[in-house]
């Protein structure tokens, strides 16, 4: 497969934001106070880290395969450690990071939810869409963790 001069520049451009994820979930799993929280940043961050690779082997001329999984999101039960009646700081300062990266979400989401359409070949259109329900597994995976903790 060869990839024309749009295609080349579309899938850089993924990668920075999957770098960017990759920095953000890293910096913020040494800030986070929870070690619930830490733990799902933690994930996150080798998930955003298999994007950039997938996204690589695609600027070498190989698809990766990939499982469509739509489940990560729905099957996460996150254990609550801050009540829903406290208030401070540490919960304060969790809600934040999750908060931020649910809106990060969100919008890397959306760029692989547009730039599927810039690709001919079918293989790299799926590969994309799996890596989009993927960022979207990851933002309902911060809402429920937010939700469970009361943070509203």
């Amino acid at each position: 497969m060869v990839l024309t001069e749009k295609e080349t520049t579309t899938i850089k451009d993924l990668q920075t934001q999957e770098q960017s994820c990759i920095q953000k979930y890293t910096r913020y799993g040494r800030e986070a106070k929870d070690p619930v929280l830490r733990e799902l940043f933690g994930r996150l961050q080798n998930e955003e880290q298999k994007h950039y690779d997938s996204l690589g082997q695609v600027l070498t001329g190989k698809v990766p395969s990939c499982d469509c999984n739509d489940c990560d999101g729905k099957n996460y039960n996150p254990k609550a450690t801050y009540d829903s009646m406290t208030n401070s700081e540490d919960k304060k300062a969790d809600c934040f990071l999750a908060t931020d990266c649910i809106g990060t979400e969100k919008m890397v989401s959306g760029e692989y939810n547009s730039n599927v359409f810039v690709f001919g070949d079918s293989d790299v259109r799926k590969l994309l869409a799996d890596i989009q329900i993927e960022e979207q597994n990851h933002a309902e995976m911060l809402w429920k963790y937010k939700t469970v903790n009361g943070m509203q």
